[in-house]
């Protein structure tokens, strides 16, 4: 981000955000109905978080995913990295056979979150009042465990096509945002999204979930100036979502389109990991940004 764009930028998203109104997973939906013109055409919306281990961002993508099912017909969901637990969840969410803590405990660790069992519980009650139209939990994984990253971002992404093409159905994609943007991995490979961006064309919605600072399981400060985060927290509401393809001049769409940096968190935190060999635009459709954001809540809390 170069200084001489910053204004124009933060008063673009000051504009054109549109606040998100609260934390609470089993909230009203309303200041959520921007996203219905954001996304109302896709196949299949990724939710891909820069830390997964946020309370924030992870009630933010719970919220979004009761939406897209409730006003806009998704029925499926996958959960990225885990495939023996989603064929267990999915059971347990279509039955009520099996104990959700009991599954996400021997999950991957990003899985072991209150936040994720609230989800799924969330899905099983629909689907219980739902009994005919039930939301699945994607499974559809080939068997194989390739070792080299590059077939990884691959396979994931065929694991979704597949899914889709043998239900039909809508697909929310719950991740990380090094697999979820279109483009490439911090290690040069392509990224899931891209093969989904690839197969689906439009209908593939890249969501950023982003944050300016907090903790995670560390303490996580505020980001350095050329990354695309201090823009997007210095401006708008304390939550907000942003489509990035809404008018913008052109001093915002250079910077909308310039290289960019945003963060990539994992279990521990290392300045050096991010995002970068690509723009917000091109990585993103829509930005899901939390001015601050504290730890998930353990599964045994």
């Amino acid at each position: 981000m170069t200084t001489s764009t910053t204004g124009a930028p933060a008063r673009w998203i000051n504009r054109h955000a549109h606040p998100l109104a609260t934390f609470d997973p089993e909230g009203p939906l309303t200041d959520l109905a921007p996203l219905r013109d954001m996304v109302r055409d896709a196949s299949l919306v990724a939710l891909g978080a820069s830390a997964r281990d946020t309370h924030e961002l992870s009630v933010v993508s719970h919220r979004i995913l009761r939406f897209l099912v409730e006003e806009l017909g998704f029925r499926s969901l996958v959960l990225e990295g885990d495939d023996a637990t989603s064929v267990a969840l999915d059971e347990h969410v279509r039955t009520g056979r099996g104990a959700p803590r009991a599954l996400l405990a021997t999950a991957r660790s990003f899985w072991r979150t209150g936040e994720l069992l609230d989800v799924v519980g969330w899905v099983r009650g629909r689907n219980e009042r739902n009994p005919a139209d039930p939301v699945r939990i994607a499974n559809t994984a080939d068997a194989s465990r390739p070792a080299d990253p590059g077939d990884i971002e691959r396979l994931l992404a065929e694991n979704a096509i597949r899914w889709h093409e043998h239900t039909g159905h809508k697909i929310v994609y719950w991740g990380g945002v090094a697999h979820t943007v279109n483009g490439t991995t911090p290690a040069v490979h392509r990224s899931a999204g891209s093969y989904l961006r690839e197969h689906f064309g439009s209908r593939y919605r890249s969501v950023g979930l982003t944050f300016h600072h907090g903790a995670t399981s560390y303490p996580v400060p505020v980001p350095p100036a050329d990354f695309a985060e201090a823009t997007l927290g210095s401006a708008g509401p304390n939550a907000y979502l942003l489509d990035l393809r809404a008018p913008s001049p052109a001093p915002v769409r250079a910077w909308l389109n310039q290289p960019a940096k945003t963060r990539l968190l994992g279990p521990g935190f290392d300045p050096a990991d991010h995002l970068s060999g690509g723009s917000l635009a091109g990585w993103f459709d829509v930005i899901a940004h939390c001015r601050e954001v504290t730890p998930a809540r353990p599964l045994d809390a």
